[in-house]
């Protein structure tokens, strides 16, 4: 009784904001620490690649977190893991060799935030019916990409500020790693209370090797046999191909900003390139998704999947033009940030929202991670991120990027979707 009067607005924003805090850690604030502490744009790139790689397979663990165990467990679990996770690094961040263990820890941390990853998007879709899932998908992207901009927003102006005071990076950073830690030990006190236990959400009986092994290759199997051959090829290329602009645009964005003129970039200091995002930028992101979210609530994915699409692709136009005009001035550079985080915030929607749609069924959980699974290996070609900026320069490899949205709005074109899929209820009949 007490879960029927639990509003989701009680624990989507907390369950994917702290989905997003592990996420921004691995493979963002450590592009910016990197970087700060010396670390080359290609080395950069390379390295920081390689942490996406707990979220390109986890498909192959998620048959078990859907088999043993309930969904609301696992996510409770791994925030305990992850908690633990930041504090090793902030501790290990002044050592001689914190290349090494530092970049262990956060592959450590990859395959627990991955893992959680799993639980949380299964959980979300056990405890919501589809109209409240096709309502609260802008909701739910809002805050994952909120705390997306705290990490590289106010966690980065508050190291930018204590090496401002002391001088010293390794401890800026230890400083920012430990706030992490506590702020997310509040978080998983807070989920073990406020998180509904839904009736479907289950503990699983049949957990002996068989069913395990039987239901793993169920899973996998009738993932890619749920829809026509051409309808599947289609759906797995726009998983990987939607955000392929962004795969290259995220590796490079902060050394962008970072970097002195006389390499190209708009020579921000540590604190402004954490202003711009963390204020901002969170606006931007906010109304975009919000919106986003409401649109497709309203008239379905299918009618606004296109426009998502584009908003997307236009929107990477803003670093064209600041890497040509090198414009230092913080209006400036806000202004562009605030375009492309409301058009990122608003396209990335209808990914959301395909993900779910091509997800439903039995193995909804299963399926859903490795929806995620092939758009994490999306993600994994900014490896060559940092090696073709330093190659082409900022101007070309930001035109690049543009060229590329060619993808985005090509798979687009190519999926099929139902077009009464995210409406109300009311309006399907």
């Amino acid at each position: 009784m007490m879960d029927k009067k639990r509003t989701p607005w009680t624990w989507i924003p907390t369950l994917y904001f702290a989905q997003g805090l592990p996420y921004v850690a691995v493979m963002t604030i450590s592009v910016i620490m990197y970087k700060r502490l010396g670390m080359s744009n290609t080395d950069i790139a390379l390295y920081t690649g390689w942490l996406g790689l707990p979220w390109v397979i986890k498909p192959f663990w998620s048959p078990f977190v859907d088999i043993i165990k309930t969904k609301r467990w696992w996510t409770v679990a791994m925030q305990w893991l992850v908690a633990i996770a930041l504090a090793g690094i902030a501790f290990t961040i002044p050592t001689p060799f914190y290349v090494q263990f530092t970049f262990a820890i956060f592959m450590l941390m990859g395959f627990a935030s991955a893992t959680h990853d799993i639980a949380a998007d299964g959980f979300y879709m056990l405890a919501l019916d589809e109209h409240e899932q096709s309502f609260y998908v802008g909701i739910r992207s809002t805050f994952y990409r909120i705390a997306t901009v705290i990490g590289q927003g106010v966690l980065v102006m508050l190291a930018g500020s204590i090496e401002t005071a002391s001088g010293n990076i390794p401890l800026a950073w230890s400083v920012v790693f430990i706030v992490l830690s506590a702020f997310f030990f509040g978080i998983v006190i807070y989920h073990n209370w406020i998180l509904p236990r839904p009736a479907v959400d289950a503990n699983r009986h049949n957990t002996d090797a068989k069913s395990i092994i039987d239901g793993f290759i169920k899973a996998f199997k009738t993932f890619f046999t749920k829809m026509p051959f051409w309808q599947t090829v289609a759906a797995i290329g726009f998983m990987l191909l939607y955000r392929f602009p962004e795969a290259m645009l995220t590796k490079i964005i902060q050394p962008f900003l970072l970097d002195p003129v006389e390499k190209g970039g708009l020579g921000l200091s540590t604190s402004e390139v954490g202003l711009v995002y963390g204020t901002v930028g969170v606006i931007g992101l906010t109304l975009g998704g919000i919106i986003g979210g409401m649109a497709a609530a309203k008239g379905g994915l299918k009618k606004w999947l296109h426009p998502m699409a584009w908003s997307m692709s236009l929107t990477c136009l803003t670093f064209v033009y600041l890497s040509y005009a090198q414009d230092h001035s913080l209006f400036t550079v806000c202004t562009c940030v605030f375009i492309e985080q409301f058009g990122y915030g608003f396209g990335f929607t209808a990914y959301m929202l395909f993900l779910i749609y091509y997800s439903e069924g039995e193995f909804k959980t299963s399926h859903y991670a490795i929806c995620t699974g092939f758009m994490a290996l999306s993600m994994m070609t900014g490896m060559v991120a940092g090696w073709l900026q330093e190659t082409i320069g900022y101007q070309h490899f930001f035109i690049f990027t543009v060229i590329c949205c060619v993808t985005t709005i090509g798979m687009a074109s190519l999926i099929k979707v139902n077009p009464n899929f995210g409406k109300k209820v009311s309006e399907t009949k």
